[in-house]
């Protein structure tokens, strides 16, 4: 199954490319508990090397509450991408409320140890209405 990225953002010629998706199987609607399962596809288009080190998300839900997720990695990964490489992961998010959205910064260690901040694009989190 080829993935559709809707959303992307471009910093330093590091680019991040969402897709995102609602698991109805993963969400329990009746006990107010929805999943989503993101795939982030990184790109590296910049003339040297890039480490991802550290993430930073800011999760709102549909009743505007705001969740900041801060951590080493990805998914238990700091991916070294060469100019041309790309990094794929898969990852989920839970929400009390079928609305929300994602959006935060990855910090990446380039070759010559510049520390940079890549955007995360903003994303939707919203379950298909469902009939009541």
């Amino acid at each position: 199954m080829k993935e559709l990225f809707q959303h992307a953002a471009i910093t330093h010629g590091v680019t991040v490319r969402v897709a995102v998706n609602f698991l109805p199987e993963q969400s329990r609607v009746e006990a107010g508990k929805w999943f989503w399962v993101y795939h982030v596809r990184i790109e590296n288009a910049s003339d040297q090397a890039v480490q991802l080190v550290t993430r930073h998300w800011r999760i709102t839900d549909g009743r505007g509450m705001v969740n900041f997720v801060d951590g080493e990695g990805v998914v238990g990964e700091q991916p070294l991408l060469r100019p041309g490489e790309s990094h794929d992961y898969v990852s989920g998010c839970p929400l009390q409320t079928p609305h929300g959205s994602m959006e935060g910064h990855y910090t990446m260690r380039r070759a010559d140890g510049q520390l940079i901040e890549v955007a995360i694009p903003f994303f939707p989190l919203a379950a298909p209405a469902t009939a009541g």
